[in-house]
């Protein structure tokens, strides 16, 4: 979801009032990894923004840039992407919700979707088994519109 610099700087002056009402801190780097997340051209993983972090920062560890992703995650500001083991800025961080993606496996792209039909399901099925969900995250491995146009001229 590479953005403009305006769109940017709206995203992290957004995270640094929700963080302020929270009451917790966006530091300088947590602020940074946030702002690598968000302006990547797609999903990105942890050693990809410590290589981007040392363009700026000089030499940060891989265990500061784990801290900065799980700040960043608790708070709701980015999500990662298990099956791709890469992060992404959360289209709505401004409310708790279940995160559900659709991820194109031919070139990339990422949507953030929020369909209640999805979340209500997955909360019955965890009261009906007693099963306690960390992050209910549903990720769709497919293709999307755009690619399988390009396929079907392809063939």
């Amino acid at each position: 979801m590479a953005l403009n610099q305006k769109s940017l700087a709206k995203i992290l002056q957004h995270a640094e009032t929700l963080c302020k009402q929270r009451e917790v801190r966006l530091t300088p780097q947590r602020s940074k990894v946030l702002e690598l997340v968000c302006a990547a051209d797609g999903p990105i993983g942890a050693y990809e923004i410590l290589d981007r972090l040392r363009q700026t920062i000089g030499n940060p560890a891989p265990p500061t840039v784990y801290r900065a992703l799980d700040f960043l995650l608790e708070q709701g500001l980015i999500h990662k992407l298990e099956s791709l083991h890469a992060y992404v800025g959360c289209s709505h961080p401004d409310h708790p919700h279940a995160s559900q993606f659709l991820i194109c496996s031919d070139c990339g792209d990422v949507r953030e979707i929020e369909s209640s039909g999805i979340a209500d399901s997955l909360r019955q099925a965890q009261k009906n088994t007693g099963f306690k969900a960390k992050r209910p995250v549903v990720e769709l491995l497919g293709t999307c519109a755009r690619c399988q146009i390009s396929n079907d001229r392809k063939v």
